[in-house]
């Protein structure tokens, strides 16, 4: 019985245990073969009894307690009168042609996402670092399938910068998919084109589903969401509308001051007036009247922050209205090019004040995965890349 309770845990299914031999060096050879009546020819399906040749066969298993194992299988071969051909019987846990069981290589996914290297995976596991990486992401997208489901209502789109083509010398982007119902990342799209979009997205089924998409002011993203889900409305984000006039600012500012950054006005100009106290916003406004282009850009900063705070999506929109009709008496270019902006994304900005959903969730998971990136130092394959995210933000 004790026997039987460890070969049971030990062993894969099926198994019976014969012996067991334990050496000085942490490794541990069992053997062991299957019990099983008759076996069915994989060719024809055809039940076959009939045992003509045996053959034994070496496995790796996961470790225990830090000792390597290994299962010596005593296989039987097998001949099918249908079909006239020998097989040999197949052994559950163990795909056919590996040397190695199913739990080893989910061991082995387990230490690679807890491990601080891959060196040092490949020392405990006793195995090559080709075979590391092939299990690895064998692993890793066979835990993508796993996850797979239709689109969701909510989602949110944001791209971020994969590595830099060297031999085009420019950057190459990823884009990310958050599931907001969720809580998770649901696709990673090398790109950030329509087309590319559409193309990578097209095996998620039930489109419709998605009533809501909130993004930054991309058109290639906007683009995407008119032409890839019908029932969907766009979300500009909030976050990224407020900052539209933050390079103006600063460069205005670095005309008057220099490169300056420890200069105590160049934060107080981006923050929100609201959040300052008073003393320093009175010698803020102070200083500003002395530079008229500067204070003039300022005021449009605070204005979009002011819109904001706004409750009601309809007297947002006359606000909004409001504000655009004032834009048009300035001469500043940098007015002038903000008063186009708006005016080209009034109604996805206007949508915040109905749904209230700003891209902050894409965003974190964003800079989660700069962090995937970064502890990699970099990854030259974007399928690898991918699979890491996918898994890293599950």
């Amino acid at each position: 019985m004790p026997l039987r309770t460890l070969s049971n845990f030990i062993l894969l299914p099926e198994l019976n245990l014969l012996s067991i031999r334990v050496f000085k060096n942490k490794q541990g050879f069992y053997r062991c073969e299957k019990v099983s009546g008759f076996e069915v020819c994989p060719r024809c399906a055809t039940p076959s009894n009939t045992i003509y040749d045996h053959r034994e066969v070496e496995v790796k298993d996961a470790p225990i307690r830090g000792k390597s194992v290994y299962l010596k299988i005593k296989k039987r071969r097998f001949f099918c009168k249908k079909c006239k051909n020998p097989f040999t019987e197949p052994v559950p846990g163990i795909k056919k042609g590996k040397r190695c069981t199913d739990r080893f290589e989910r061991e082995l996914l387990h230490a690679c996402e807890n491990y601080q290297s891959l060196s040092r995976v490949r020392k405990v596991f006793k195995c090559s670092t080709a075979y590391v990486y092939k299990a690895l992401y064998h692993q890793l997208e066979l835990k993508r399938r796993m996850n797979l489901y239709p689109w969701p209502k909510t989602i949110g789109i944001d791209e971020h910068k994969f590595k830099r083509n060297k031999q085009l010398s420019i950057a190459e982007f990823a884009s990310i998919i958050v599931d907001y119902n969720n809580k998770r990342v649901m696709e990673l799209v090398e790109g950030k084109t329509a087309a590319g979009l559409a193309n990578d997205l097209a095996y998620i089924p039930e489109r419709g589903n998605v009533k809501n998409v909130v993004l930054d002011l991309c058109d290639p993203f906007k683009k995407f969401v008119t032409e890839f889900f019908p029932n969907a409305q766009i979300t500009a984000d909030k976050f990224h509308v407020l900052r539209l006039l933050h390079p103006a600012i600063n460069r205005e500012r670095k005309n008057i001051t220099g490169d300056r950054r420890s200069l105590p006005g160049r934060k107080l100009l981006l923050r929100n007036g609201k959040k300052i106290d008073w003393s320093r916003k009175h010698l803020l406004n102070d200083w500003l009247k002395q530079y008229p282009v500067l204070n003039e850009i300022y005021h449009y900063k605070e204005a979009l922050h002011a819109l904001y705070r706004i409750r009601g999506h309809n007297r947002a929109s006359r606000a909004l209205t409001a504000l655009t009709n004032r834009m048009a008496h300035s001469a500043i270019k940098e007015i002038k090019t903000l008063r186009r902006t708006l005016i080209k994304w009034k109604t996805q900005i206007l949508n915040y004040f109905k749904f209230g959903i700003t891209n902050g969730r894409t965003e974190g998971y964003n800079n989660k995965c700069k962090l995937v990136k970064k502890n990699a130092y970099g990854y030259k394959s974007f399928k690898n890349y991918r699979l890491r995210v996918l898994s890293a933000c599950r």
